[in-house]
């Protein structure tokens, strides 16, 4: 779990720059999701508690967000909190809930101000009533704001998600309201949590973790995967350009021949 935080934009010329040269080398992506990873042993490494990586990821995501609404992404998705960190000590999920609640009581303005709405996904009735307040008191402020959608992952599954999305095909299915010759990657996509969102182009992990930890399964089919060593404390603004650099660089084939999209896109004009 990392709190949220957006200062009015405060941006220094020489980032400026950096991002005017990020604009014209490439494409920026449109929809960017972010595993957030390594907080705990980033802390231990330091000699402190856990808890101590997870306060200090604040202000990681306090640069990214503002970045991400600063170079015109339009989607911005974090992994927050999964189904199996239910799992952890209890001490260290009332600590997390803690900084959930002090985060969007103290951000949600901010947000507001900068024209970024938040949305959350995942089994948030599992979270306690005080969690689910606050979150439902942000998402409301927020909702009508057009620059950029932060989206919290909280108590998500990727497998949930695919397994609530075809209980709804069932049920529609018994209704009589769809066959099932009619169901189709497009129906399963619009009833995921994430329906009517594009999928993420970019997914990034921090901490050098070579794994998917079942977030966004079916959205991630194409997306571009950029792993960095860094655990997340430290994965700033930087750190965000080099992985959109990285993206740049890339021929996004989406199982066709290099020919053929080179090919399309020339007759595109690009």
């Amino acid at each position: 779990m990392k709190a949220i935080s957006l200062k009015k934009d405060s941006q220094t010329e020489e980032d400026r720059i950096k991002q005017s040269q990020l604009k014209a080398s490439g494409e920026i992506p449109v929809h960017i999701a972010i595993i957030m990873d390594g907080n705990g042993r980033w802390a231990k490494d330091k000699g402190n508690l856990r808890i101590y990586g997870h306060k200090v990821g604040v202000d990681s995501v306090r640069d990214i967000t503002e970045a991400c609404a600063q170079l015109g992404v339009k989607y911005l998705t974090l992994y927050a909190f999964s189904t199996e960190n239910w799992n952890r000590p209890s001490t260290e999920v009332s600590a997390l809930m803690q900084i959930l609640i002090q985060s969007l009581r103290k951000e949600a303005r901010r947000l507001n101000k900068n024209d970024i709405k938040l949305t959350a996904i995942g089994q948030i009735d599992r979270f306690p009533k005080i969690c689910q307040r606050e979150l439902d008191e942000a998402m409301d402020m927020t909702k009508d704001n057009k620059r950029m959608q932060l989206c919290l992952a909280l108590s998500y599954s990727g497998r949930w998600d695919i397994t609530q999305a075809v209980q709804k095909i069932a049920s529609k299915v018994k209704k009589g309201e769809v066959l099932p010759e009619d169901i189709s990657d497009d129906l399963i996509g619009s009833l995921l949590s994430t329906g009517g969102e594009p999928d993420p182009d970019l997914i990034i992990r921090t901490s050098g973790e070579y794994r998917i930890s079942n977030f966004l399964l079916w959205q991630l089919a194409y997306s571009e995967l950029y792993i960095t060593q860094t655990c997340w404390p430290d994965f700033r603004r930087n750190e965000l350009y080099n992985a959109i650099t990285s993206f740049q660089k890339r021929e996004r084939r989406y199982g066709k021949i290099s020919e053929q999209v080179r090919n399309n896109g020339s007759h595109l004009g690009l």
